[in-house]
């Protein structure tokens, strides 16, 4: 479903040049839920933002469904994130004034959509992340969690194949990321409709709860898991939960 395959990107010129992205390989599988870990500065925002349309890689390709991009600059990805790629951040970006109906009806309705099916879509896609009974309440009246569940509603209202997720329980207690993660693998392992999600996290109890962990380390991408990218000792940690 997504295929990056020999991505690279650099910033800065002449000797000040840092390559950052070194050859990214990675696929990702419809209805998979992957966790990208790494250092702090290792690329894994760039690495999203290219794959999200937002950056254009040096070089390489990216392949989702029929789109394929990954060096256009970003004015020619608009129908990739249009309808390809939807976005989770660490902060909820809701408007404080509107209901969490009228914030995911509003980004479906600047997408084109009329006013009685962006309501529709907004309507199922909260019943979808367990909110059916929350739609007129402001994000002031929603918790942590349950706004994120506004976010997440709002991306997967666009119907969108790929969602990325970045630091998507950074400003969640730890109970509630738990609730979002399984929120995500709900989404993924949806039988009548399975998205894909590409998560960043520095969790690595999250981490480990994934499908299947990646890690980003010195520009390029490796099949992971907890040990190699935390240690003995948090692993032995996990472990013992």
């Amino acid at each position: 479903m997504l295929k990056v395959n020999d991505l690279r990107k650099g910033f800065g010129f002449g000797r000040r040049r840092i390559e950052v992205l070194k050859g990214i390989d990675l696929e990702i599988k419809q209805g998979e839920l992957v966790a990208l870990m790494g250092p702090s500065g290792c690329g894994k925002s760039t690495l999203l933002n290219i794959i999200g349309g937002l950056l254009a890689g040096d070089s390489g390709s990216v392949e989702l469904n029929e789109f394929t991009y990954g060096t256009r600059q970003p004015s020619g990805n608009v129908k990739i994130r249009r309808h390809g790629v939807g976005w989770i951040f660490q902060d909820f970006h809701l408007v404080d004034h509107l209901t969490a109906l009228d914030n995911v009806a509003l980004a479906l309705g600047l997408s084109g959509l009329s006013d009685t099916e962006a309501n529709n879509r907004a309507l199922k896609a909260l019943e979808r992340v367990g909110l059916g009974d929350r739609v007129d309440h402001i994000p002031d009246q929603l918790s942590g969690g349950q706004r994120q569940r506004v976010a997440i509603a709002r991306a997967v209202a666009g119907r969108r194949p790929l969602l990325l997720a970045d630091e998507p329980t950074g400003n969640l207690d730890s109970r509630s990321g738990e609730e979002i993660l399984q929120l995500f693998h709900d989404l993924c392992h949806d039988s009548e409709d399975p998205i894909s999600i590409l998560m960043v996290t520095h969790d690595p109890n999250l981490a480990s709860k994934a499908d299947r962990m990646l890690l980003l380390r010195e520009g390029k991408t490796a099949a992971s898991d907890i040990r190699s990218a935390w240690g003995d000792d948090v692993a032995d940690d996990l472990e013992e939960e």
